[in-house]
């Protein structure tokens, strides 16, 4: 895919060394439902690289996807966004800034999207089995004991593919998701009208978008927002999770 090469991101998501929790008093939040949420694939989609998925009558549903959280500041900002326009998306965490937020993940699932797993620390070196094994893992358990969600959709990040990561966890049967669009919010130098444009020129059916909510400061995506979910909506598009989005391909 032209799009799903290996991006430009810094080579780890920067946490911050002190916790940072959501200034939204947690007691006045509605509590995580700890049932079991289970974001599982149907079996032809385990142990599979996906890129887009070709949804029946190419149908015109969208997915985007929210890399390197959950975030002080911007996290919350677009969980805002996305309940004024009633979006569901799938939110790719890394494991150390979930540890840092934990009632901000819970805030995540409690308003209904969806949860993968992006390795604890969001290294791009190759590595061991016993090493990638400990990445995916310990963000998994941690995954689950903060907010009860059970997932086994993963992204590798940076897109790398052949650092032992992908391998590992297509052998425990997650779906490694990529994308087939980026905003190209890891630029720089990029106004957020360009991550706009991105999105909107390049939006197909069944497409999966990449953009960012943690790992840096991240204003310019939160700045984009509004407008890309407008101009998708304008040109008819529905948004679906990952899950949702495996579920529109053909039977």
């Amino acid at each position: 895919m032209e799009n799903a090469h290996p991006i430009n991101k810094v080579h780890a998501a920067q946490v911050p060394d002190q916790p940072v929790t959501s200034p939204i008093d947690a007691k006045s939040q509605p509590s995580t439902n700890l049932e079991n949420l289970n974001f599982e694939v149907l079996t032809k989609f385990q142990g599979k690289t996906l890129y887009k998925v070709e949804p029946s009558n190419q149908e015109k549903v969208i997915a985007l996807t929210v890399d390197d959280g959950p975030w002080p500041s911007s996290t919350l900002q677009m969980l805002d966004i996305f309940k004024a326009n009633n979006v569901k998306v799938t939110f790719f965490w890394v494991g150390s800034a979930l540890q840092a937020n934990p009632e901000i993940a819970k805030q995540v699932v409690a308003e209904g999207h969806a949860i993968g797993n992006h390795t604890w620390h969001h290294w791009y070196k190759s590595m061991d089995e016993a090493t990638a094994k400990k990445e995916i893992d310990r963000t998994s358990d941690l995954i689950y004991k903060t907010t009860g969600v059970k997932t086994t959709l993963f992204r590798p990040p940076g897109g790398f593919l052949n650092n032992g990561l992908a391998a590992y966890a297509k052998r425990q049967k997650y779906s490694v998701v990529m994308w087939s669009l980026t905003s190209a919010d890891t630029d720089p130098h990029a106004k957020p009208q360009a991550f706009v444009n991105n999105v909107l020129k390049g939006a197909k059916p069944g497409a999966i978008v990449l953009m960012h909510d943690g790992g840096g400061d991240r204003h310019r995506t939160v700045e984009a927002l509004p407008q890309i979910i407008a101009g998708l909506k304008q040109q008819g598009y529905r948004f679906v999770t990952i899950p949702e989005l495996l579920q529109e391909s053909p039977k």
